[in-house]
């Protein structure tokens, strides 16, 4: 089942809303997806920084851990903390040392996204409660995906929950069901990359952070997957730049899109995107199958 939702503001007046936004649109998917809920924001980037988004066993001391990785680094961490995540912003030429340092003395704290201005947040529950828990009607951005889950294929867990990032900036949300996944796994990990879950979601992301990897643009390596991913699905793939959509051939997932001056918006359902400003002056339409929609940021 799950459901998808995505948000694009064209114009700046829509930044500072884009939370309270997002996270309308995902408690009223909450009945395709009720047991898990995740979302990423793409927002303002720290200036000579990468930002780190973590999670970790409720009750853990991010700020202690901040410190010491911090006395590794030689600069104490900008750190924000949101229940069972952080977001730590470190200097940008630290990534290695600071993936290694987390990998050797804080194992619990487990590495959720990387980028310049992508923050995930992600964890079981109803989706309202997800959103409210993280705070995430007080955020702002450019754009952001969300997704609840109605696991039908593996436990429900905070690891199984969207959306999955294997790339810096990059994230996907999913609807639907990939039939090659195992076996496109193994060669994913021949590859260099690695799986935190079973869950076929994680491989789409995985396979176009390859892609990218390997000289595509985003809308390339969509297309490719037309070829490359057997089953039935809708993607939403947020980039550091914009947000993008794909159905299958088949295209039986539902979907539904809108644009006005503002904004772009997609939901798994209509119901969705009905609680945004202008929707009823909108352009209302199905994406097309096996069609890629693409919109980025102004340079």
């Amino acid at each position: 089942m799950c459901g998808i939702v995505g948000l694009f503001a064209k114009t700046e007046r829509l930044q500072p809303e884009l939370g309270a936004h997002l996270a309308q649109m995902l408690a009223i998917m909450s009945d395709r997806g009720p047991d898990s809920a995740g979302f990423a924001v793409y927002s303002a980037p720290v200036p000579g920084a990468i930002k780190l988004t973590l999670r970790a066993p409720e009750g853990y001391d991010f700020e202690a851990m901040a410190s010491r990785l911090g006395g590794a680094l030689g600069a104490v961490p900008n750190i924000t903390v949101r229940a069972t995540h952080a977001v730590l912003a470190i200097p940008a030429g630290t990534l290695a040392s600071a993936k290694s340092w987390l990998a050797e003395h804080a194992p619990e704290a487990s590495i959720v996204g990387i980028g310049e201005t992508m923050e995930i947040y992600k964890e079981v529950g109803l989706p309202a409660k997800v959103a409210e828990r993280f705070g995430l009607a007080a955020m702002a951005g450019t754009h952001g995906i969300g997704h609840t889950r109605m696991a039908t294929e593996s436990a429900v867990t905070t690891k199984g929950a969207h959306p999955f990032s294997t790339g810096p900036d990059q994230c996907l949300v999913h609807n639907g069901s990939l039939s090659n996944h195992n076996g496109l796994r193994r060669t994913l990990m021949r590859e260099g990359l690695s799986f935190e879950t079973d869950n076929d979601s994680e491989v789409a992301a995985a396979y176009l952070t390859a892609q990218i990897k390997g000289g595509k643009s985003l809308g390339e390596a969509l297309e490719a997957s037309l070829e490359d991913l057997d089953g039935f699905f809708t993607f939403v793939v947020g980039t550091g730049t914009g947000f993008g959509v794909l159905r299958d051939p088949i295209a039986c997932k539902p979907a539904v899109m809108a644009e006005t001056e503002d904004y772009v918006a997609f939901g798994s359902e209509y119901r969705a995107l009905a609680v945004l400003p202008g929707i009823e002056s909108a352009n209302v339409w199905e994406p097309e199958p096996a069609k890629v929609y693409f919109w980025e940021k102004a340079a």
